[in-house]
Formats: structure tokens, C-alpha cells, sequence
């Protein structure tokens, strides 16, 4: 049977806005000039870590990491949506695959929104940031998923919008499906499989 991993910021949900709130919100907290929306947007996939670093931050990240996680916690369900065609893709991928979520996303926060949806029982594994000591775009995660579900990478597939992802897949030796969005204008030089949509993805993946 075949299994599929799905990334969740840009892949199956939008939590943008919840997102460039928490960071707006931690660096007023910490007296720090807000560095703007695009920076913050091009950076989005990457651990928070490495976020708050590359924007400058270079003491005291876990404070700035946590503070953001308090925040983002409150306001997370309220601002974050399902992105088009994702519902109907977890059910159609569900008919003919096992599933599960690789993300750089704090796992219990992701199970929140994943139940908020609706849509947790449709998975076996979610592996986020705390579940390993290298995140995407290093295999660690991928191959994780695939060892705890006991399943045979030959048939695994990795859809997610960014390079991240698809670098994480490709080193696992798992095959890697891009979708289109905002975060990741450089996904065409990772892959030239490249979807509009999940549920593009997801047929394209039935038919393989």
C-alpha cells in the first residue's frame, strides 16, 4: 500500500496570520524592531529556532521560542484555516494510502489544529520538531514516519511546498511532490514535480 507524508504550513493549512502574529507579538515583548511580514514569510518552514536567528536573534532564542509558543498556542485554532481542496484531499488520499505529517511545527500544537479540523484520525504518525534531533531538510523526519509505520519508503511520498520538504525526501529516498504557495519561491529548482494544490498532488500520486 502506498503511504503519504504531508508537510502542514502551505501543504494542508494556512497559519499565516497566527504566525506573523506571534512573532509581531514576542518581539514587542522583547523591545526588538519587528523585522516585517515578508521577512518573516520567507523564513517560514524552517524551525523557530532558526527563524528567530536569521532574523537577528542570537541570545537568548529559547526565551524568544517559547514566548512565541504562548502566544501562538492562544490564537492558533481561531487563526488558522484549511487550505483549499485539502479536507477532500486527506479523504481521496485515505481511500488508497496510509498517511501521516512530517512538519517543523511543535507535534502537540499540530495535533490541536489537525483535531480542530477535524482530520487527526486520518493519520498514523505526526512527527514534529520535538520528535527529532534534525529537522527538515535533513531525512531524520521522513525516515522517522516511515519506521514507526512500519512501511517500505519504495512506496512513500512527500508532499509539501517547500524545498525543505522536498530535500528531506529526496535524502530519505522517499519520492517528493511539491505544491505551490507563497513560502518557498524557490521550489521549481528542488523538483519538477510541482502541483497547484494537495489534492493535485494526492491524484497525481493514485495514478503513479
Amino acid at each position: 500500500m502506498k503511504v503519504i507524508l504531508f508537510d502542514l504550513d502551505g501543504t494542508l493549512i494556512d497559519s499565516t496570520e497566527a504566525i506573523l502574529e506571534g512573532f509581531r507579538v514576542t518581539f514587542e515583548k522583547f523591545n526588538k524592531p519587528y523585522p516585517g511580514d515578508r521577512e518573516i514569510k520567507k523564513l517560514i518552514g524552517l524551525p523557530l529556532e532558526i527563524m528567530f536567528f536569521k532574523l537577528g536573534i542570537d541570545e537568548n532564542v529559547d526565551q524568544y521560542v517559547n514566548t512565541y509558543k504562548m502566544h501562538y498556542r492562544k490564537i492558533s485554532t481561531q487563526k488558522t484555516k484549511l487550505l483549499p481542496t485539502s479536507k477532500e484531499a486527506v479523504i481521496e488520499a485515505k481511500k488508497f494510502a496510509r498517511l501521516g505529517i512530517v512538519t517543523t511545527k511543535t507535534a502537540r500544537y499540530s495535533k490541536e489544529l489537525l483535531e480542530h479540523f477535524g482530520l487527526m484520525d486520518y493519520f498514523e504518525v505526526l512527527i514534529g520538531r520535538e520528535d527529532v534531533e534534525n529537522p527538515k531538510p535533513h531525512p531524520e523526519p521522513v525516515l522517522k514516519a516511515i519506521y514507526l509505520m512500519k512501511a517500505n519508503k519504495q512506496n512513500a511520498f512527500m508532499v509539501g511546498d517547500t524545498c525543505l520538504d522536498v530535500l528531506s525526501a529526496k535524502e530519505a529516498g522517499v519520492r517528493a511532490i511539491g505544491v505551490r504557495w507563497e513560502y518557498d519561491e524557490n521550489l521549481k529548482k528542488c523538483t519538477e514535480i510541482i502541483k497547484e494544490n494537495v489534492l493535485e498532488a494526492v491524484e497525481f500520486i493514485k495514478n503513479f
